[in-house]
């Protein structure tokens, strides 16, 4: 198919860049979208290498709060670390990012195996109110390269066009030396566990046709913390760039939810 039959998402008309210069390397981050009081701003996850494709989705969290998309060290617009990292490491970054932001209660939100390292950050964060994991990696039916290689082509038949050619130029910026490592890092990364340490609520989201994760491994998900919810939406493991706006309502009801007031939650005793 023709790249004028494409499918092309809109993207954000403006975004404000801004660099954070952490212990593991620079961070690019892109942001949408005004402040609002009583509304907590929400902070997403770029996936594996790869951050532009999330764009069209983070401009449709602009539409009703101040949203941010995190770059980690090594991908997209940010600068190479001094080691290549690990999915701990990838959350320390993400953290500090968010401690040095001073945003207030955001809502974290990854997507694919920016699930793995937004619950990393969100271990013990005082300023992180609630967790969002959209299409969530590793699914246990799905660990191994070779296992993982083929859910992921399975996924891919049920993807709309042009998200290959959205992904190319930051899978070039990476090299494959660094993707091969970062997928054997997340694959040796049990969500699960670090999903089970979280003291805040958490929404998990999956594509009705993901082929990468089950519906089982959402809700296991979702049962492990003691305010957890699970929403379907149409679409496959790369959802928002079908339907950017899928997740917004369901983020956008749980931020809300989470911190009614865009206050100060008080995180549930440790137990």
């Amino acid at each position: 198919m023709g790249s004028r039959h494409e499918h092309q998402p809109p993207f954000p008309e403006r975004t404000v860049t801004t660099y954070h210069d952490g212990a593991l390397g620079r961070m690019r981050s892109r942001a949408v979208g005004d402040v609002h009081p009583g509304t907590p701003q929400v902070v997403l996850v770029q996936g594996m290498g790869v951050a532009d494709y999330l764009l069209p989705g983070l401009a449709a969290f602009g539409r009703w709060t101040r949203a941010h998309l995190v770059e980690l060290p090594g991908f997209a617009g940010s600068g190479d670390p001094p080691h290549e990292l690990d999915v701990p490491e990838f959350g320390r970054c993400v953290a500090d990012w968010i401690t040095e932001r001073d945003l207030g209660p955001v809502i974290l939100a990854g997507h694919s195996s920016g699930t793995q390292v937004a619950a990393q950050a969100a271990l013990g964060h005082p300023g992180v109110a609630g967790v969002v994991l959209a299409s969530p990696t590793v699914d246990p039916m799905a660990r191994g390269y070779v296992r993982l290689l083929v859910h992921w082509q399975l996924d891919g038949r049920r993807e709309p066009s042009g998200l290959s050619e959205s992904h190319r130029p930051e899978w070039k910026r990476a090299g494959l030396r660094r993707l091969l490592h970062t997928a054997r890092v997340h694959l040796d990364d049990a969500l699960e566990d670090s999903v089970g340490r979280l003291r805040v609520p958490l929404l998990v989201i999956r594509g009705r046709d993901d082929r990468i994760g089950t519906a089982r491994w959402g809700r296991r998900l979702t049962g492990l913390v003691p305010d957890g919810e699970y929403v379907e939406v149409a679409g496959a493991h790369t959802f928002p760039w079908l339907d950017p706006e899928a997740w917004s309502q369901p983020v956008r009801g749980f931020a809300h939810r989470v911190v009614p007031d865009g206050g100060e939650r008080q995180a549930p005793p440790h137990g």
